[in-house]
């Protein structure tokens, strides 16, 4: 035996709400569509993503925080109106 065990290492992402590590499965993943941010909850749509903990108070951190714009690098405000609906509806 080699000494070396074979566990499956998760992805892990950060909040830019928040700013803890999590496991990439757990986060949403956000994506900007013509100045839009959108939810990506299959992790499919092109372009640079964002990730947040789906809870509004992570959201809300992050739009505080001016995060959207610092992470996807773009110049002024970005709505996020469609994250926020979409966490409003899977928050149970």
């Amino acid at each position: 035996m080699s000494g070396r065990t074979h566990a499956r290492v998760c992805p892990e992402r950060t909040c830019v709400g928040c700013r803890e590590r999590a496991a990439k499965s757990d986060l949403l993943r956000i994506v900007v569509i013509e100045g839009e941010c959108v939810p990506d909850d299959r992790g499919t749509l092109p372009g640079r993503g964002a990730y947040v903990h789906p809870a509004l108070v992570c959201l809300d951190l992050a739009v505080r925080r001016r995060a959207f714009p610092r992470a996807f690098r773009a110049k002024g405000p970005l709505e996020t109106a469609d994250v926020r609906r979409y966490v409003e509806q899977a928050a149970p």
